[in-house]
């Protein structure tokens, strides 16, 4: 939650109550314009582990990652769904709700905050996903690992939050007031994906590239993620440098934000 107009104690309670009624709403969309409904939750994550899976262990000799490599890509893939899809949804953020947006007496701020709440929802109905392969895997020869790391997992949640917050802080007016934003930014998702540890992990990197990678706050929240069954991935570089980066890209989304409000109101 951001903007000051949130600080009285009965004003937080109507910005959450609408925001839940936002984020229920789009979720209700969502299922109810889908044969399959919850199950593209899972299905999507599902693929794509499966298609990474087939490619790297029956294709080509894989040498990243850790066994079972299919629970070593799932820690990561089901984040990364919900991080690529909250930041494509923050390129049409505003322009889908355009009346609303400038009708309302709400905090603008909640139509970013809204996204990350319904994404976040369908990331934790796709838990289960995870779940099971983690369960199917103590039956094979080389078990994932269930630890205490598993307490980091929250941790990986609060963080990858404040760092969508702060990016739908920045993306979402920007697109608005310069509309070709809404393709670069595809185009840079497409990238970052190779350029974050999920079909790999930060270990697996030789040297500098390890050192660079880390500046890529979603290697560090990827590694917590993945601590509670493979406590080798720890990378301490990494960890610190995305939860700093979480903290600064809310920070400067918060700042971007507040500034920006007014002419995007005006372009609307």
């Amino acid at each position: 939650m951001t903007t000051a107009a949130v600080g009285a104690p009965g004003s937080l309670r109507r910005y959450l109550h609408s925001l839940w009624l936002l984020s229920a709403r789009d979720l209700r969309v969502r299922y109810a314009t889908s044969a399959l409904g919850y199950l593209w939750s899972v299905l999507d994550p599902l693929v794509m582990s499966a298609i990474y899976w087939f490619v790297f262990t029956q294709i080509f000799g894989r040498g990243v990652g850790e066994e079972p490599y299919i629970v070593f890509l799932i820690t990561a893939l089901l984040p990364w769904v919900w991080f690529n899809s909250a930041v494509t949804d923050f390129t049409r953020a505003f322009n889908k709700d355009a009346r609303l947006v400038r009708s309302t007496a709400i905090p603008r701020s909640i139509w970013v905050n809204r996204i990350v709440l319904s994404k976040g929802i369908e990331f934790l109905f796709s838990l289960p996903v995870l779940a099971l392969f983690v369960i199917v895997s103590q039956y094979s020869a080389l078990p994932a690992q269930i630890g205490w790391g598993l307490l980091w997992f929250p941790v990986a949640v609060l963080l990858q939050t404040m760092l969508l917050v702060g990016i739908g802080l920045i993306v979402a007016p920007l697109c608005v007031l310069w509309g070709d934003l809404e393709r670069t930014t595809r185009l840079v998702l497409r990238a970052l994906f190779y350029a974050t540890p999920i079909i790999y992990g930060v270990t697996d990197l030789p040297g500098g590239f390890a050192e660079a990678a880390a500046f890529n706050p979603l290697a560090g929240i990827f590694t917590l993620y993945r601590m509670g069954f493979f406590p080798d991935q720890w990378d301490t570089l990494s960890v610190v440098v995305g939860a700093v980066m979480s903290v600064v890209f809310l920070g400067l989304g918060v700042i971007t934000f507040r500034r920006l409000e007014r002419p995007v109101l005006k372009e609307l």
